[in-house]
C-alpha cells in the first residue's frame, strides 16, 4: 500500500457564490405612497377637512369657508454603493462574482430605503410653508408597551385609533413588526384558529393579515432595550419621495487597471403625511 497516495487527494471548490442571509430589497416601499420628485427637498401640499354651512335665511350672504392648507417636507438623501472586481481576481475564481456584487448592492439600497421610511413613520415631521416647523407623533397615537409584546388588544387599539380619526377603511392598512411580534401572535388562539383567521398561520407559521392590517416583518425597526417600536399605518399616511430611482452601472475602469466596477446609486426621502394615519405600537420583547 502506497504511503504517498495522499498527494493525489483533491479538494473540490464550488463554482457558485452563495449570498449570506440578508434582507432582499425594500420590504416597505410597496406599502407607502410613492411620488417622483425633483430637487434636494420635496414639498407636499395638503388640504384639511371642512364643514358645510347650513342656510338659515332666504337671500342671505354666501358663506365663505376658510379651507385649511398645510405642507409637509421630505429631505432627499443620496445613497451610493460601489466595489471593484480586479480582472486578476476573476481568473483566480471559479465563478465571476459580478452578478452577486450587483445583487448585494441592490439589497443594500433596499435596506437604506426601509430605514428612511421607518424613521419618517414615527419621527419628527417637517411641516409649514418652508418645512421649518417640527411636528411630533400624537400622544394619543402611541400605544404603550404595557410590559407585553404584541397582543390582540394592541391591534384592536390601533384599529380603533385609525377608525376614530375617520381614516378611510378602503385605504390599505399595514403594520410593521419584528419576528418576535409574529411569534407572540402565533401563540394566541384568535390568530391561529381558522374560526378567527385564515389557516395560513397554522400551515405556514406566518401572519399575513389580521384585523384589517397586512403584516410586514422587518428586523430594521428601532429597539431601545427590550422595547421594539412597531407601527401601523394607512398607505397614504407615509410618503416616499424618489428623486432618482436605483441606478446600476457595471463598467470597466481604465484608471483601475480595467477592473470591473459595480456601482449603484439612488436619491430618496420620506415623511409622515398625517399624524392621524400612523399609530406607534410599542412592544416588550422580554415579556
Amino acid at each position: 500500500m502506497s504511503s504517498q497516495i495522499t498527494t493525489a487527494f483533491v479538494q473540490q471548490f464550488s463554482s457558485n457564490i452563495t449570498l449570506l442571509s440578508t434582507q432582499k430589497g425594500s420590504r416597505l416601499r410597496g406599502s407607502v405612497d410613492e411620488e417622483s420628485v425633483t430637487g434636494e427637498k420635496a414639498f407636499f401640499d395638503q388640504i384639511g377637512s371642512v364643514a358645510a354651512v347650513e342656510r338659515t335665511s332666504r337671500h342671505g350672504d354666501t358663506p365663505l369657508v376658510e379651507t385649511p392648507h398645510s405642507r409637509r417636507m421630505a429631505v432627499m438623501s443620496t445613497f451610493e454603493w460601489a466595489d471593484l472586481i480586479d480582472d486578476a481576481d476573476k481568473v483566480k475564481m471559479l465563478a465571476d462574482p459580478t452578478s452577486v456584487y450587483a445583487q448585494t448592492a441592490a439589497n443594500a439600497m433596499g435596506k437604506s430605503m426601509d430605514d428612511k421610511i421607518i424613521a419618517a413613520a414615527t419621527g419628527t415631521a417637517l411641516t409649514g410653508k418652508a418645512g421649518a416647523t417640527s411636528t411630533s407623533m400624537l400622544a394619543a397615537n402611541q400605544i404603550a408597551h404595557g410590559s407585553a409584546d404584541l397582543t390582540i388588544a394592541k391591534l384592536i387599539s390601533a384599529k380603533e385609533i385609525l377608525d376614530a380619526a375617520d381614516v378611510d377603511p378602503d385605504i390599505t392598512r399595514y403594520i410593521a413588526v419584528s419576528p418576535a411580534q409574529i411569534s407572540a401572535l402565533l401563540g394566541t388562539t384568535q390568530v391561529t384558529s381558522s374560526d378567527f383567521n385564515t389557516v395560513k398561520a397554522l400551515s405556514q407559521g406566518t401572519v399575513d393579515t389580521f384585523l384589517g392590517f397586512k403584516f410586514i416583518m422587518s428586523n430594521r425597526l428601532s429597539k431601545s432595550g427590550n422595547i421594539r417600536k412597531c407601527f401601523a399605518w394607512a398607505e397614504d399616511g407615509i410618503k416616499l419621495a424618489v428623486g432618482k430611482d436605483v441606478m446600476a452601472k457595471i463598467d470597466e475602469r481604465a484608471d483601475k487597471s480595467y477592473s470591473t466596477q459595480v456601482y449603484y446609486c439612488a436619491t430618496f426621502g420620506a415623511t409622515r403625511m398625517e399624524e392621524a394615519k400612523v399609530v406607534e405600537v410599542n412592544c416588550d420583547e422580554s415579556a
